[in-house]
Order: structure tokens, then sequence, then C-alpha cells
């Protein structure tokens, strides 16, 4: 299932109410703009909450279902995104409920290692040098957030991810916002501790100037010189 595109956030050009009516009919051109406009949020929302990228799809996919299944319930109180967000998460944490309960009853082997997402693909137009310290640094942060408490990382998630203002992080998730800025502070304090101990080896690595750039320079030096190889 390619979902997961990192494209830009674009508004819909056609009215929500219209679209929803549109999909509530099994128009299927209004749910798949529906779920194309809202995959990348939901997606990184559930992926809080489960640690697991193929989890985090399922639970995705089961949340469209449902969605879709009782459209006829969305009154338009709170905005499309909201609605869905709210029955992304209680998709998420039901299953995360019965992973913890199946876990119970299954003696453990070993832990399986913890999935990174990348956040932004990679460009084929990037020096390997800087390319390579990039993916580093993208998988720091990723690993950085999965390691935070659970409450934390959904609202650092929510606000520092994917952008949403205390009041719609607060009413997604049905706490204060003073909750959601006091997590938020100690998430930010938790992901700078723990970056802080990992990328002095990365920056080793900063500012690379070898590879394709390196060449370049220096056979544009060698051809002003008016030197022959």
């Amino acid at each position: 299932m390619q979902a997961f595109e990192n494209s830009p956030r674009l508004s819909f050009a056609t009215d929500e109410a219209i679209l929803v009516r549109r999909a509530s009919t099994g128009d299927a051109q209004a749910i798949r703009k529906i779920i194309r406009f809202h995959n990348q949020r939901l997606y990184r929302l559930v992926r809080a909450v489960l640690h697991s990228n193929a989890e985090a799809e399922e639970a995705l996919q089961d949340t469209y279902l449902q969605a879709f299944s009782k459209l006829s319930d969305f009154d338009g109180a709170a905005s499309l995104s909201t609605w869905l967000s709210r029955i992304a998460l209680n998709t998420a944490f039901m299953r995360l409920r019965a992973e913890k309960r199946l876990k119970r009853s299954i003696p453990p082997s070993g832990q399986p290692q913890a999935e990174i997402i990348a956040l932004h693909p990679s460009s084929s137009t990037i020096d390997p040098e800087r390319g390579m310290a990039q993916r580093q640094l993208l998988q720091l942060v990723e690993q950085a957030t999965d390691a935070l408490p659970e409450d934390f990382r959904i609202v650092f998630v929510a606000r520092v991810i994917e952008g949403l203002d205390i009041g719609e992080t607060a009413t997604l998730l049905d706490i204060p916002a003073a909750t959601v800025k006091t997590r938020l502070h100690r998430a930010r304090k938790l992901i700078r501790k723990q970056l802080e101990e990992q990328i002095g080896p990365i920056l080793m690595d900063a500012f690379p100037f070898a590879g394709r750039r390196c060449e370049r320079l220096t056979e544009a030096v060698i051809a002003k010189l008016g030197l022959k190889n």
C-alpha cells in the first residue's frame, strides 16, 4: 500500500461537507481524496502508539473501514481531521491493549528491534555523503521519538511533527491544554538529551565536501588552470 508519501499538505479544493456527503454515498473518488489527504497525519499518530510500521498500517486501514462505514455519524461538530484522528487513536489503543494481553499470555522469546519509518524519502540528487548523514540524523530523531513514554510521544508527534496547535492537540487527546504544554516540554527535554548524547559522532561528517562535489570543483580548477589530465 503506497499510502505514506511525504507530499505537501494541500487544502481540500472541495468543501469538506460536500466531500463527506459524496463519500457517504460510496463515491470512490471522494473516498480516495479523503484518504490521501489524511494518510500522513493518521499514520504517524497510530505509529506513535504502536511502534510498528506493519501494525500502524493495519490500524490505519481499520480506521478508514470504521470511518467510512459510519460516516453518517460525522456531524461536523469537529473537523473531519479531528474526527478521523480520534478513530485512529482509539483503534491504535485497542490494538495496543490486545497486543499487551497477548504478550502476557505468551512466554517472551526476545525483544524485536524497533522499526524505523523514514519521514523523508532520500533523493538520488543528494550527494551520498550528505544523504547518509541526513538519514542518520533522521534515524536518531525517530529513535528518540520512539523511546519517549507513550503520553509524551503522542503529544510530541501531534504538536511537533504534525503541527497541531495546543488547542487541537488537547481536543484530539481529550486532555487539558496545560497538560499538552507540560508533556511537550518534557518530551522535548528527553529528546534533546538523547540527541546530544548520540549526535557527536555524526557531526564529524557535517558539511561534507567530497564525492561528486569535490570532484567537480577539482576538475573546474584544473580546467581553469589550463592543465591536462
